[in-house]
């Protein structure tokens, strides 16, 4: 039976630039051809750079003219994203919109980034967390839409404050789980912030269900060297059009969220079919582990310490609130 047809559309972003982490391949390549034929200017931050000059010419290829502008990223370095942000602050161009897609999920072992951070939550989240704050005045500037990629993972799950960093045990997808969590809460502290102290950012969060991606592929950086038994039968449901998305699919909810005017700060869009794993985009419930305000609040400051970065003052940021985490080197937010 033919996959019925899902798409939906997306206004003009001529004028407009949008940043996108991930954008060299599965989901995030479909977000970025979107938004180039769109006609936004498109910056593509990414590790690999043959994979970003061979994803930049397949969109071209789609969006025939389009500015694509590679620039080099390594999320699991707060060095690299230091570097990033300072180069995009040095051009000085707005940004309008800021899809945070990129991640790494479940090594088989405890992997940690550059600066000794589980490597799942230094990457999905506290790297993108200090990216938010290098181009936070570039972000004001544009009265930036940011979005953030979730996972249907984060509907259950805590974040493990007695070991945020799994030194004393690990588990993969409970580490993964709390890298969404604390993401998802972070892009709602982040909205409710910009609310309060005017910064005039809309934040909101995404998550794509389920697709076949490289997430679950054989990647042998993270010592998976052959491909799960989870994404072969994810590839299988998706091919026979049942329960599971398509790369193309799978992107919507995000552009949905990072784009229409109908889009709302603090709400979380994704797939509307059974359990939310595939089907047209949609606003839905926000996920429980994301539902309480005085966590966001915590995680918020938390991930700031992690990130190495500082943030105006808001409300919240009571010594007496600050959770204790290893300090890393502190980068002002300016």
């Amino acid at each position: 039976m033919p996959r019925p047809s899902i798409d939906i559309t997306i206004p003009s972003l001529v004028g407009k630039r949008a940043v996108l982490t991930g954008g060299s391949d599965g989901i995030g390549l479909e977000i970025a051809k979107r938004l180039a034929v769109a006609g936004a200017e498109l910056v593509l931050p990414v590790r690999n750079h043959g994979k970003g000059q061979a994803a930049a010419a397949q969109i071209r290829a789609v969006a025939p003219g389009a500015t694509v502008v590679l620039q080099s990223l390594d999320l699991s370095s707060l060095d690299s994203v230091a570097t990033l942000g300072e180069v995009l602050r040095a051009e000085g161009a707005p940004i309008h919109v800021l899809v945070n897609n990129a991640g790494v999920m479940t090594p088989p072992s405890r992997q940690t980034t550059a600066d000794g951070i589980e490597l799942q939550l230094g990457t999905n989240h506290v790297g993108h967390v200090a990216l938010v704050a290098h181009l936070l005045p570039l972000l004001r500037a544009g009265r930036a839409r940011v979005t953030s990629q979730v996972s249907v993972a984060a509907a259950g799950g805590s974040i493990n404050w007695d070991d945020l960093n799994w030194e004393r045990s690990y588990d993969g997808m409970k580490a993964y789980r709390q890298s969404k969590i604390a993401f998802g809460l972070f892009g709602l502290e982040l909205d409710r912030r910009s609310s309060a102290l005017c910064w005039g950012i809309t934040s909101n969060l995404s998550h794509p269900g389920v697709a076949p991606t490289s997430l679950l592929s054989a990647r042998p950086e993270l010592g998976r060297g052959r491909d799960t038994g989870g994404v072969r039968l994810i590839r299988a449901l998706s091919k026979r059009g049942i329960l599971a998305g398509t790369a193309r699919t799978a992107s919507l909810p995000a552009l949905l969220a990072a784009t229409s005017t109908d889009a709302r700060g603090g709400a979380l869009y994704g797939p509307r079919g059974f359990q939310h794993l595939g089907g047209a985009p949609a606003e839905q419930q926000l996920y429980k582990p994301l539902r309480a305000e005085e966590e966001a609040a915590r995680a918020w400051i938390a991930s700031a310490q992690l990130a190495g970065v500082t943030f105006p003052a808001g409300p919240a940021d009571s010594a007496a609130d600050r959770p204790h985490v290893r300090p890393t080197r502190q980068h002002p937010a300016t």
